[in-house]
């Protein structure tokens, strides 16, 4: 049951205030109330469901220990998301899956002069209520390299600029744009039949 105050449920706000002061409880109703999106978030970027399970509880550990620099800024989702998403990408490095790509090979796969184009593409983040659209999504996701598909879900679901992109991912920024352009056009090929389907 979540914890309630004077029969509202409590914020997340006062729940970490709690936490810092030791309170298990408290934290314990954090984990309840976003651990399935920390696992989805995790499962997003590595597409192994170990993988996703094994970060998905080190963030939390990392949460914890770290409470004492969650400043509030942002929401404590956007928080751990960010140590969840800071995890995926250490993972990926120490599996040396996580290689980086040359300009000049993205410029093969994207066809060098194609890329000034202007590209008509769905957009992944409308609509995601949808059971259907979301299996569509994944599908297309899995079909497109580890690089493609972070950069892509960095920038479109969690808002990140190319700048904190590139530096999270040790690359340039040049770097970044190819793969976002990439990763967009092969979803807009791997999802061309939305459209016709009323999506």
């Amino acid at each position: 049951m979540p914890i309630k105050n004077n029969n509202n449920e409590i914020g997340d706000s006062e729940l970490v205030d709690s936490a810092r002061h030791g309170d298990t409880v408290a934290f314990g109703e954090l984990i309840g109330r976003h651990s399935d999106k920390i696992y989805n978030r995790a499962f997003s970027i590595m597409r192994n469901r170990e993988d996703a399970l094994d970060i998905s509880q080190e963030a939390w550990i990392k949460a914890w220990q770290r409470l004492s620099q969650f400043n509030g800024r942002s929401s404590f989702l956007t928080w751990i998301n960010r140590i969840t998403i800071n995890l995926c990408l250490d993972c990926l490095r120490r599996n040396k899956r996580f290689n980086a790509e040359s300009m000049d090979q993205i410029d093969e796969e994207s066809g060098g002069v194609e890329r000034q184009l202007p590209i008509e593409t769905p957009n992944p983040t409308r609509r995601l209520e949808r059971h259907e659209l979301r299996e569509r999504i994944d599908e297309a996701l899995q079909q497109i390299s580890h690089e493609h598909r972070t950069v892509l879900i960095l920038h479109e679901f969690e808002g990140l600029e190319y700048k904190e992109i590139a530096e999270a991912m040790e690359c340039s920024i040049g770097t970044v744009m190819s793969r976002l352009f990439y990763a967009r056009r092969k979803m807009a090929v791997l999802l061309s039949g939305l459209r016709q389907e009323g999506y």
